[in-house]
């Protein structure tokens, strides 16, 4: 009789392990959910629940008319989560893809992985076509990661005004330094889900809203900085200069209108940095102004009640000696009144009047305009010239000072207190903003004396004086010339190198504009102010008014026609 297989103890023992499995599964689900299911989560949650930044753009800079003149543009930027098994095959196509050695990137990969670092840059800021060429690699561990990057649609027209920022949109010079804090949006955050690629796939929630930059509102005028920008480099090039500087400004307002410098750079190519190139000139240099500094003495000389714009200055013949040196004029132009002084740009008759009046006296007047101080402008770098106290004064020093050697001065300073003797004797305070409110100014000079020194200006302007090439048909015109030999680097004047320097403010009747304009070191035989920097003035200042639209104030000139130039005026 054969025996029948004992099935219930190979059930039970099946049940049995059934049961272990059960329980063992329930064991470790029991475990995984309660007593590490919040470690498990965050691990989870920290390898694809992140919180990524919401970028803000950074505020446009814009000019007076609501031009843009730097905006901000959305772009890309790859990266790399170190820490993630990334296809070296991909990477290596990713590397080729950006212009990039596959073997370096690997190496920057492994050393971020060896620190602990999650996140490393590849490559910042790619068109869009390229952006898109990265995403469909699909390298695990690579992502996209949206910023921005600054343009400058006037390129090296407006470039020292406006200077640039760095890669990651933050100011480094210029009104982008200034208004840095002003123009910087504060970024957002999300929380989102990303694959095993770094992709994005899911927007979980809004932890906080970017809030942009706000835009600036400049007192730049597009049309007029580009007038300005090309006429000092067609001057600079074709007198083979070193370099040059123009400034524009409302005197009403101390708005600054324009501003441009050569040589310059394209801020939207910086790949090559050169630091001079990117110095501003107009603000930061500071130089002797030569004659241009002589209505300021004048002025002085007015105020002071011992002369009037008809008093006599006997300059024969030509020159004198003080304390060794011989302070001399182009010509011997005999007896000559104040008015005749500015014409003919006379450094006896300067130096003799200063030195008729207390060295505190003629100190302060520098002082009142501006002189050995920074405007407070804001823009970055600025510096305040040169006037030493008077207390430290030789009496060759105040002579030379008042024909302007001895003092050092910037074409934004220089510009700056010629709008004073154009608004009346009241110094707007110098500004980059469009004003949009009333300005109160700081008056410096009496009126009737700042409307005689502007009615004496307008001498200069003249056939029978030394910045006739400043004319402007049709509208009056004040200014002065100057012409400056340089210093060395001995300390002592070259003969032959100079700088050329006009000041002009036009309409002289009714002020709405002045300019400063310098010329450093030209070349080719011509180097006088009146020569070299007067017609920039012309030039620019004649497009200036019919872009503002601002009247002809001279009709009798406008009829007369051009009228040649007196020989010997050349300062």
């Amino acid at each position: 009789m054969n025996s029948r297989p004992d099935f219930k103890r190979r059930r039970q023992l099946v049940l049995g392990l059934f049961g272990v499995g059960a329980a063992g599964l329930v064991g470790r689900g029991f475990d995984l959910e309660v007593m590490r299911g919040a470690f498990l989560r965050k691990q989870g949650d920290a390898r694809y629940l992140r919180v990524v930044k919401m970028p803000a753009h950074r505020g446009m800079i814009l000019d007076r008319n609501g031009r843009p003149l730097a905006i901000s543009t959305p772009m890309d930027s790859v990266w790399i989560d170190p820490q993630q098994d990334s296809d070296a095959k991909g990477v290596t196509r990713l590397a080729r893809l950006l212009g990039l050695d596959a073997g370096a990137l690997d190496e920057q990969v492994v050393r971020a992985r060896q620190a602990g670092r999650e996140f490393l840059w590849v490559r910042r800021l790619i068109d869009p076509e390229l952006a898109h060429r990265v995403a469909a690699l699909k390298v695990p561990g690579v992502g996209l990661l949206r910023e921005y990057k600054r343009f400058y649609p006037m390129g090296e027209v407006g470039s020292h005004v406006l200077g640039f920022t760095n890669i990651d949109d933050q100011g480094q010079d210029g009104l982008e330094l200034e208004f840095n804090t002003w123009l910087t949006g504060k970024p957002g955050a999300k929380r989102v889900i990303k694959n095993g690629f770094g992709q994005i796939v899911q927007n979980v929630d809004q932890i906080r809203s970017p809030r942009p930059g706000r835009d600036l509102v400049t007192s730049i005028d597009q049309r007029i900085q580009y007038l300005a920008y090309r006429s000092l480099k067609a001057a600079v090039v074709a007198h083979g200069a070193r370099s040059g500087s123009i400034v524009v400004m409302d005197p009403n307002t101390g708005a600054i209108v324009a501003m441009a410098d050569q040589p310059t750079f394209n801020p939207n190519v910086r790949s090559d940095y050169v630091p001079r190139l990117y110095r501003n000139r107009a603000v930061t240099d500071a130089y002797e102004p030569g004659s241009t500094m002589k209505p300021f003495t004048l002025s002085a000389a007015l105020l002071s009640g011992k002369y009037t714009p008809d008093t006599e200055i006997n300059t024969s013949p030509g020159w004198y000696m003080l304390a060794g040196h011989t302070i001399k004029d182009d010509s011997d132009f005999g007896r000559i009144n104040l008015t005749q002084v500015l014409q003919v740009s006379s450094n006896v008759a300067a130096s003799k009047i200063s030195l008729s009046l207390p060295p505190y006296y003629v100190w302060s007047m520098y002082r009142d305009f501006g002189f050995g101080q920074i405007t407070h402008s804001g823009f970055p770098g600025e510096s305040p010239g040169t006037l030493h106290n008077y207390t430290t004064w030789r009496p060759i020093d105040q002579a030379t000072m008042a024909y302007g050697y001895g003092i050092a001065v910037t074409s934004l300073q220089l510009a700056h207190a010629y709008c004073a003797l154009a608004n009346g004797g009241v110094m707007a305070p110098a500004t980059f903003v469009q004003p949009t409110a009333p300005v109160t100014g700081k008056r410096v000079l009496p009126q009737h004396v700042a409307d005689q020194m502007r009615t004496m200006l307008r001498s200069v302007v003249t056939p029978m004086g030394t910045g006739y090439a400043a004319h402007i048909p049709g509208y009056t015109v004040a200014g002065k010339t100057g012409t400056a030999h340089r210093l060395t680097n001995k300390g002592d004047y070259a003969e032959d190198k100079y700088t050329a320097v006009f000041a002009g403010i036009v309409p002289a009747t009714r002020p709405r504009l002045v300019a400063v304009i310098m010329i450093d070191d030209p070349t080719g035989g011509k180097y006088y102010g009146g020569q070299v920097a007067a017609p920039v003035f012309k030039e620019v200042m004649s497009g200036a008014l019919r872009l503002l639209d601002i009247p002809p104030d001279d009709i009798d000139v406008l009829q007369a026609g051009p009228v040649p130039q007196a020989r010997g005026a050349v300062a």
